[in-house]
């Protein structure tokens, strides 16, 4: 009498471990449609936040403008710009220049440009405007590409 195969009508262990090509690629396409879920969802933020580190940046400049002139009797002139608030320009009476500055550098804008500094200014409506070209870097735009400045 013939040995009775103990495997027939079971799948080998072979058979049954690890997971079938149609398995993993449900897996797999579940995994991309949520890393696109999150990925739309969450990018919106990273805009909305440069925006506003953007804008908070300006008001601390704003604020360290108002100080140079109530010090100085004047706002720095274009060619001098913003790096006057942290290291005493040519011409500027050092009895008058606080001590340390008025800021400790100038910081780039959210997007690793230098913000902008105009006096006179023509958008604000004040002595000066305050900018950042927003993430394309150039004058103009919309959305996330706009300019962010002291009119806002």
């Amino acid at each position: 009498m013939p040995h009775p195969n103990p495997f027939k009508g079971r799948r080998s262990r072979a058979q049954q471990a690890g997971f079938s090509l149609v398995e993993l690629m449900v897996v797999v396409f579940i995994m991309g449609l949520l890393a696109t879920l999150i990925i739309v969802n969450v990018a919106p933020v990273g805009d909305r936040s440069r925006i506003s580190k953007a804008r908070s940046d300006i008001a601390s400049l704003e604020s360290a403008l108002e100080q140079y002139s109530l010090d100085l009797y004047n706002y720095p002139s274009s060619d001098q710009g913003l790096a006057a608030l942290s290291a005493p320009p040519q011409g500027v009476d050092l009895a008058l220049y606080r001590q340390g500055g008025y800021i400790r550098r100038v910081q780039m804008d959210p997007w690793g440009k230098p913000y902008q500094y105009q006096i006179p200014g023509t958008r604000s409506g004040g002595r000066y405007d305050i900018f950042s070209l927003g993430a394309d870097g150039q004058p103009g735009g919309e959305g996330p590409d706009a300019d962010i400045g002291n009119w806002d």
